[in-house]
């Protein structure tokens, strides 16, 4: 690939002095096999997701005391929950470190510690043979899983958006979301294959250990794969520019990033809480609303789920590639209104505990969520220039999805069982939509435009003299335009 040298702004006028040497033309085989490494990195965190909800009952019964299934069942989550508290902290450790010593290195660290903390799970001895010991690491384990996933997500953000050309940013980044789709749907699959086919007492004496253990192949295929990665050219130029200027690459701070950047920091909190709400509403909360409040089969909601979120795959990697030709907020706001027109409905068809009509309902969630699988993997990045990309970006999405995603089952839960309103899940979404409308109308459209701190990014030299053709003709015509206004003063 080549270098880049150019101003911020995204307008070809800006653009001056650039030239052929200045485009980065994308090297499409290089640019497959980011999307590719970066999607089995999201789908391996789901593929745990999933397989660790499918199967909370029987790891309670495994790790926890058998004083009541409830209680087994809420140790069970509490585990679960406990890597949501250590995210933002893998984030504030990753981040600055993709910043510093590149995305590369850093993005092969967390693909091997998420794969040793899910193995890990799969090896430990039960409650009846060690004790206490069983549930202490299974906490551990969660808490490396939380750990390294805080430098996942918006390391692999990152590294797509800044190898993917300018027009095609939004179809790219779509990919990611659809590994974490692909991941939920094969670990809730791998389990519900296992169930099927073991008896209970088999189920729980080995045949839970077998989805966890699948994760140590997964992963030595994922570091391999990422190993072999070049670094993304944004970060060379600007490792090269601060190496010229003789400039160490700063550290940021959650105190730097409040006080520098705050706006768009706020923007992307704002941006993952309508994200990570719905998803956490309509992929995890919902479920279990259906069984343990509207009385619904279990089976039944589980199974209408994947396939739902089978569904989602398509719409995610079109509504990416819709990005690229209307624009991110067009996408964005569509799924935030809609959530505001949408919701009461999609529950109301919810609450009939009917098969058909809950499918609709469920359907109708996972299509207003796919706005935004399919476009926050483009959008996020370019809210923050190449030096602190990777920083800012796994900082602002962890404190988010910990303080407002992981958190949505909870809280509806709690909303629900105290206002005896079945409605409040709908409620909470339409409150997330306005947050939601708020942040995407205060954000730049940034689709078919550079990343901030990058020149264009396109896939052949044709396309890069069409690039600077159109650099020239706005050059000239400021120029006509700068002469114009001379002559009348």
């Amino acid at each position: 690939m080549q270098t880049l040298t150019a101003s911020t702004s995204a307008t070809p006028a800006a653009y001056a002095d650039l030239t052929l040497d200045d485009i980065t033309i994308v090297d499409q085989s290089l640019l497959k096999r980011a999307v590719g490494a970066m999607a089995l990195g999201n789908a391996m965190e789901w593929f745990d997701f999933g397989v660790y909800s499918y199967l909370a009952v029987t790891l309670g019964q495994v790790f926890f005391p058998s004083s009541s299934a409830s209680a087994q069942l809420i140790a069970t989550f509490g585990t679960f929950a406990a890597a949501f508290v250590v995210r933002p902290i893998g984030g504030m450790v990753f981040g600055p470190l993709g910043d510093r010593i590149g995305r590369q290195r850093v993005l092969a660290m967390t693909m091997i510690m998420m794969a040793c903390g899910t193995f890990a799970i799969g090896l430990i001895p039960s409650y009846h043979s060690i004790g206490i010991a069983a549930p202490v690491l299974l906490l551990v384990a969660r808490l490396v899983q939380g750990f390294s996933t805080g430098g996942e997500y918006g390391g692999a953000a990152t590294f797509i958006a800044e190898f993917a050309t300018d027009k095609r940013r939004g179809f790219m980044g779509s990919f990611l979301e659809f590994g974490t789709l692909f991941g939920y749907v094969l670990g809730a699959g791998t389990v519900a294959l296992l169930t099927a086919m073991l008896s209970h007492e088999q189920l729980l004496d080995w045949g839970w250990r077998v989805p966890f253990m699948i994760a140590g192949p997964l992963g030595l295929i994922g570091l391999y794969i990422r190993t072999k990665l070049e670094e993304t050219p944004a970060f060379k130029r600007e490792a090269e520019l601060r190496e010229a200027e003789e400039h160490a690459r700063p550290k940021l701070t959650l105190g730097s990033l409040l006080t520098k950047h705050l706006r768009p920091f706020l923007l992307c909190v704002g941006l993952v809480l309508i994200f990570n709400v719905t998803d956490y509403m309509a992929l995890s909360y919902l479920p279990s609303y259906l069984s343990a409040t509207l009385h619904f089969n279990e089976t039944h909601s589980l199974f209408l789920v994947l396939i739902v979120m089978v569904l989602m795959m398509p719409m995610t990697l079109a509504l990416g590639r819709l990005s690229d030709a209307v624009g991110r907020k067009p996408v964005m706001l569509g799924g935030c209104v809609g959530l505001i027109l949408l919701s009461i409905p999609a529950l109301t068809l919810i609450q009939t505990a009917t098969l058909l009509p809950v499918f609709f309902g469920l359907l109708i969630l996972g299509a207003l969520l796919s706005c935004f699988t399919g476009v926050m993997p483009s959008a996020l990045p370019a809210l923050f220039p190449t030096a602190i990309r990777y920083s800012a970006l796994a900082i602002g999405f962890n404190v988010s999805v910990s303080l407002f995603g992981g958190t949505t089952p909870l809280v509806a839960a709690w909303l629900v069982e105290h206002t005896q309103n079945l409605m409040m899940p709908a409620y909470y979404l339409m409150g997330a939509a306005v947050i939601g409308i708020v942040s995407v109308l205060a954000m730049p459209e940034t689709a078919r435009r550079p990343l901030p701190g990058s020149a264009p990014s396109v896939s052949s030299k044709s396309e890069a003299h069409a690039v600077l053709r159109g650099a020239r003709l706005a050059r000239e015509l400021d120029e006509e335009y700068a002469l114009a206004d001379a002559v009348r003063a």
